[in-house]
């Protein structure tokens, strides 16, 4: 199966605190343009798991736009504090119950590259422009991934 790993796009500073930082016009254009991408690269994600902070929300809906995804959830564990090895364990969990062929998570830095790592065990962590993507082809078997490109709205 397929991993997508997210990071929103780019975001406002100001903000009563750090759940509400919205998108900037420029991290709107970016996840659109990823949207884009990713339907041209025929991407349809059975699943999208999206993080409750604002800016991962607004960044999924600008994907929306353009992308078809067939199931989205809100997951409190993938913000930026989160834990890579609890989302790790949440992603085997739902593959030991639900035969996805791609799943798509937007979320923040610095778990989306702790996350990178952990699922491929690459012993350095990738950094992540705003709104890039990383794709990991997964074994549900041996509950480990190969990385295989990230995307980014420069390319």
């Amino acid at each position: 199966m397929q991993i997508f790993i997210m990071r929103h796009g780019q975001a406002s500073f100001q903000a009563e605190s750090d759940a509400k930082r919205q998108l900037t016009n420029q991290g709107m254009l970016e996840a659109e343009l990823m949207g884009k991408r990713l339907n041209e690269l025929s991407i349809a994600p059975d699943l999208v798991w999206v993080s409750p902070y604002i800016r991962a929300q607004q960044t999924y809906k600008a994907l929306a736009s353009t992308l078809t995804c067939k199931k989205v959830e809100t997951v409190s564990v993938i913000t930026p504090d989160g834990s890579a090895q609890e989302v790790h364990d949440l992603i085997d969990g739902e593959l030991s119950v639900n035969k996805f062929e791609q799943l798509l998570l937007v979320s923040h830095m610095p778990i989306v590259s702790y996350l990178v790592s952990t699922l491929t065990q690459h012993q350095q962590a990738p950094l992540f422009q705003t709104a890039a993507i990383v794709e990991i082809n997964y074994d549900i078997e041996t509950m480990k991934g190969e990385y295989i490109r990230m995307l980014t709205p420069s390319d």
